[in-house]
């Protein structure tokens, strides 16, 4: 059975945000960061807010908060070899699921989601959860990251070993 029939009753922006959503989580977990920032719009905004309510990203405090210039940087440091991050990256498996339509309005989808991700490195299974908004804008079929939200179910404890992007 193909995705495709997985989504066969669903509306076809948030059957084709799903399709987007999951694809986003396989580059992140194949490590190709290339592929992942083309998925992303020019003026495109990838959040980890510290504030589990904010809606105010830029004036509040944040794990990240990238524009196109700081996710090509986040992408250098990852991939560069020299960061510690880097050379000893750990393994991740994502799986992104309790799908919810906020809006779908003209050629823009913006969906609500939880995402378990599990990091393995060093000999320690990490388990991180967190509450996704996706807004994505399709034009002529292929999709666009205008904003990525991952709001951290613990994201006002101590964390530490977010050297991938969530």
């Amino acid at each position: 059975m193909s995705n495709q029939d997985n989504l066969s009753g669903l509306s076809a922006p948030l059957a084709q945000a799903i399709e987007f959503i999951w694809r986003e989580a396989e580059l992140l977990d194949s490590k190709n960061y290339a592929a992942w920032s083309e998925l992303w719009s020019e003026e495109g905004i990838y959040v980890i807010p510290i504030d589990p309510d904010t809606t105010d990203f830029a004036a509040s405090l944040n794990y990240v908060y990238d524009d196109a210039r700081m996710r090509d940087l986040r992408i250098e440091r990852l991939t560069s070899g020299f960061a510690p991050s880097a050379v000893d990256a750990a393994r991740t498996v994502r799986s992104v699921s309790r799908f919810t339509l906020v809006e779908a309005a003209g050629n823009v989808v913006e969906v609500r989601s939880a995402q378990l991700l599990f990091a393995y490195k060093r000999g320690v299974h990490t388990p991180v959860a967190a509450d996704l908004t996706h807004r994505i804008r399709f034009e002529n079929g292929v999709g666009r990251l205008e904003l990525k939200v991952v709001r951290l179910i613990n994201s006002q404890d101590n964390l530490t070993a977010l050297g991938y992007l969530l």
